[in-house]
């Protein structure tokens, strides 16, 4: 079994995770999120484009559910026995009239993880990227007097705080970002195609440097360029840059699935008044976000300040400043928790990671400036160490 946390690190995730569950009364809970499975077990694979999940009993060990073929090797990443892997049959994959999560269920009922009982209540994670309608219904059926509850999302929150093994992680992840983006940040130049800046960027995001070497991120390297750079999540086209463009980069440092996104904007040749305005304008903004994250403050405090500095120079910004991260898998590298913006009650504390991510996103035209940080007794730690600046290729 290969991991890069102890044992005791997963022994104390499950408790965490079982004291919540007895808080709530739950008798099982059903985890679909790859990132959640990565976290309480270590399996890491490129699997979750079909059914899989862990079910954590109020009692005891986790049980991990899994394709066939990809439960044969989960044992080289997952930190649990061989009798709690368990197989679905691969005749089950991509049926009309059966679903994985029959088997899964049986096998639930037969493990006693799953009893039909109005009394009894199952969570299961009904926001889970991969976790279909027709997932939920099969175990509806096998447990149908059972009470079915969203989990809103409880291993997410006690993800929240990451463990000194997991800052570390996240310091990696840093690294390779700050890496990552350099190469982002020199490869723009007029005549270069984007898909070659690209290239470059996921070669960076990857090879080994000062024996650290990257993982795959959970989000492609995001590249609006020109006119479209006023909306954030385009990819790349194979269109040629050209003088007076400027583009936003938006790329992640990974290590063993911990992210550090990162983001910044390059202009082709002299910004024009705007651009440098809005920059400035953002730039402050995050000095006064970044100084305002300490612990006790609300994520709606954070928020606040930012938008407090752009307002006194005519701006404004409607959707959230940035959001807890960690473990990622696609499509998300976002722990869907903690939102900095308005109404975020959640107080902060050391060991929460968040990516700042102030997009500018105007009619034809951005700014963009983020940092990943994590929460310190004190100021925040950035994760990476860019300079927070437009960057201009002449």
């Amino acid at each position: 079994m290969v991991s890069v946390f102890s044992s005791e690190e997963f022994t104390t995730r499950l408790q965490s995770v079982q004291q919540r569950m007895a808080e709530r009364g739950w008798s099982a809970l059903v985890v679909a999120d790859p990132a959640n499975l990565y976290y309480l077990t270590g399996y890491n694979a490129w699997s979750f484009y079909v059914p899989q999940c862990a079910v954590v009993p109020a009692e005891g060990g986790v049980h991990l559910f899994l394709r066939a073929m990809d439960a044969h090797g989960a044992a080289h990443t997952a930190v649990l026995p061989d009798d709690r892997i368990h197989a679905y049959p691969e005749d089950l994959v991509h049926r009309p009239d059966i679903h994985p999560y029959d088997d899964i269920a049986a096998q639930c009922r037969e493990l006693n993880i799953f009893v039909d009982n109005p009394d009894v209540v199952v969570a299961m994670e009904l926001d889970a990227h991969f976790l279909s309608v027709r997932g939920f219904q099969a175990v509806q059926r096998a447990i149908p007097r059972t009470r079915i509850v969203d989990s809103e999302e409880l291993v997410n929150w006690v993800r929240l705080v990451k463990s000194p093994a997991e800052q570390d992680e996240l310091r990696a992840a840093g690294a390779v970002a700050d890496r990552a983006m350099t190469v982002a940040l020199e490869g723009v130049r007029s005549g270069r195609r984007e898909c070659d800046v690209v290239a470059d960027i996921q070669s960076a995001q990857t090879i080994s440097v000062g024996g650290v070497g990257g993982d795959y991120p959970a989000f492609v390297p995001l590249l609006p360029t020109g006119d479209s750079a006023d909306t954030p999540h385009l990819t790349w086209t194979d269109r040629v840059l050209r003088r007076g463009e400027a583009t936003t980069i938006e790329l992640a440092g990974v290590r063993n699935r911990y992210h550090a996104p990162l983001a910044r904007t390059v202009c082709l040749g002299p910004p024009s008044a705007k651009l440098l305005d809005c920059a400035k304008a953002t730039n402050e903004g995050m000095e006064a976000a970044l100084g305002s994250m300490k612990p006790g403050a609300a994520g709606a405090d954070v928020h606040a300040a930012f938008t407090d500095v752009i307002a006194a120079h005519g701006l404004s910004k409607e959707s959230r400043i940035g959001y807890s991260v960690g473990i990622g898998f696609p499509p998300d590298w976002g722990e869907r928790t903690v939102s900095l913006r308005a109404g975020e009650e959640t107080v902060l504390a050391p060991g929460m990671a968040f990516h700042v991510i102030l997009g500018m996103w105007m009619d034809g035209w951005a700014y963009e400036l983020s940092e990943s940080v994590l929460v310190t007794e004190h100021l925040p730690e950035p994760l990476t160490s860019r300079p927070r600046q437009l960057i201009v290729n002449e």
